[in-house]
């Protein structure tokens, strides 16, 4: 067990040269474009599912907020199937790297207060100063909201971050006391093969919350400034 622990989240090179843009694009394979008049079952699935997420998602917003659409479901669909694909063996999640998560939010965020402060200034800068409060709470309440609309995008790329790496290092933590306890104690490996199971179905179920809540937010911050 001399392997290191986060070995598994270093981005992965070919000679050289590293090929994270190719794992990123690898996703779009899962989702092809139908060509036919009659769809088989695994596309009309898809399509089922992204209609029914999205008509989740936009029913909150008004005409402006769902021309974002296909920016959303876009989102959720690479998110989504980036997180199962890195559940592979041998594989590289790129949603463990918070520069990319960072990549993410801070375009998707910054679209959303530009639109607010483009149409909605006045709503959008009634956001920093509650209705009603003391003169004297004035400037310390404007510099609260202020980071706190900073800490935003911070927030939802360390959220996304933080639960894939720690889905990840548990499998890995459990995986490895499995393998060692086989030659100690068979119950008791049988026993954590059981818990790395479950985990591992957990993680299946993690990485689709995460990328719907990553979506959801941006769609909560797109509905408060639209």
């Amino acid at each position: 067990m001399n392997e290191n622990l986060f070995a598994s989240f270093t981005t992965p090179t070919m000679m050289g040269l590293p090929i994270v843009i190719l794992i990123i694009m690898f996703p779009s394979i899962m989702f092809p474009s139908p060509n036919r008049l009659i769809n088989n079952r695994l596309v009309s699935l898809q399509q089922w599912l992204v209609q029914l997420t999205s008509k989740q998602m936009l029913t909150i917003h008004n005409h402006k907020g769902q021309t974002w659409a296909l920016m959303l479901m876009s989102l959720i669909l690479f998110i989504g199937s980036t997180n199962l694909l890195g559940l592979l063996p041998h594989s590289f999640t790129p949603t463990t790297q918070l520069s990319m998560n960072l990549g993410m939010a801070i375009p998707l965020w910054a679209g959303t207060v530009i639109t607010g402060f483009r149409h909605k200034t006045k709503s959008s800068l009634a956001h920093f100063l509650p209705q009603g409060t003391p003169l004297p709470l004035i400037p310390m309440l404007v510099v609260i909201e202020t980071i706190s609309l900073f800490i935003q995008p911070m927030a939802l790329a360390v959220r996304l971050t933080a639960n894939i790496t720690a889905g990840h290092l548990l499998i890995h933590l459990i995986g490895g006391a499995t393998l060692a306890l086989m030659n100690i104690s068979t119950s008791v490996a049988l026993i954590t093969f059981i818990i790395l199971i479950l985990l591992t179905i957990l993680e299946f179920a993690v990485a689709l919350i995460q990328a719907y809540v990553f979506t959801l937010l941006v769609s909560l911050y797109l509905h408060d400034n639209t």
